[in-house]
């Protein structure tokens, strides 16, 4: 993957940051965006800097805004006039409450960035992958896009569109030799599940390291967490040759929990 270009979104943190750290390590120039304050992103710019041999750029985008998400795109297309690469749509928003209590301003939010972000990034970036022929487009959902839950009403609806999205794409970019696939992880050590372990630890009056240890061995079949670079490693693969004929795939990594 040297020389490729990758834009990861949410990658200032968790599974984004994860996915941006391996394909820089795998001589990718890498452009990350996402939430922080100016030390937590001139530490990260400062990092990729010094490890990798890639190029890093951040450029700020606040992904509920589609005037900004068009900026976002002319941006990088004054720094890379070719165009990208490697599109990882991965940033996401999520919000548990019951349906009859969920507040719409939240829905909204959570389908600009986990639905309109990927659809208005792929349809800014895709032509320049096309003309290339060369493209890999990786939208992160969930095994929650496969399964729901109890007040996962809303989370699951935006995951499952993502699905829909991705096999769309996927038909209409195969003949150009661009891939558009979907990542649905489970419950994984990233910052998104982080809430559910601090709730299980103040209700069982346990420490964080302790109920993280007792969650994950009830709710995953292998009794451990999913970790990031999994999920990196997983990415990076549908980055390669060998899966030059995977596309429109939702691809689970969720340890067996949907087949139980």
């Amino acid at each position: 993957m040297e020389g490729k270009i990758a834009v990861v979104t949410g990658s200032t943190t968790g599974i984004g940051l994860g996915v941006a750290r391996h394909l820089a390590n795998l001589g990718c120039s890498v452009v990350l965006t996402g939430l922080g304050g100016a030390a937590l992103i001139d530490d990260l710019v400062e990092e990729f800097t010094k490890r990798y041999a890639g190029k890093t750029y951040f450029v700020p985008c606040d992904l509920t805004k589609e005037d900004e998400i068009k900026t976002f795109c002319t941006n990088i297309y004054d720094v890379f006039p070719e165009g990208i690469d490697i599109l990882v749509n991965n940033a996401g928003i999520q919000f548990t409450a019951s349906i009859e209590n969920y507040p719409l301003d939240t829905w909204n939010n959570m389908m600009a960035v986990g639905l309109t972000a990927p659809f208005l990034l792929i349809q800014k970036f895709l032509p320049k992958m096309k003309k290339k022929g060369w493209g890999r487009i990786i939208n992160m959902s969930s095994m929650m896009g496969i399964i729901s839950g109890p007040q996962l009403t809303t989370y699951s609806a935006c995951k499952s569109a993502l699905i829909g999205l991705t096999k769309g794409v996927a038909l209409e970019a195969a003949p150009h030799g661009v891939t558009c696939n979907v990542v649905c992880p489970g419950y994984s050590d990233a910052p998104i599940f982080y809430h559910k372990i601090e709730k299980h630890a103040v209700a069982n009056s346990l420490s964080f390291d302790c109920a993280k240890e007792e969650l994950f061995s009830t709710l995953n079949p292998h009794k451990k967490p999913i970790t990031v670079q999994e999920i990196a490693e997983l990415v990076s693969f549908l980055c390669t040759s060998g899966a030059d004929s995977m596309t429109g795939s939702p691809i689970l990594m969720d340890a067996g929990n949907t087949v139980r």
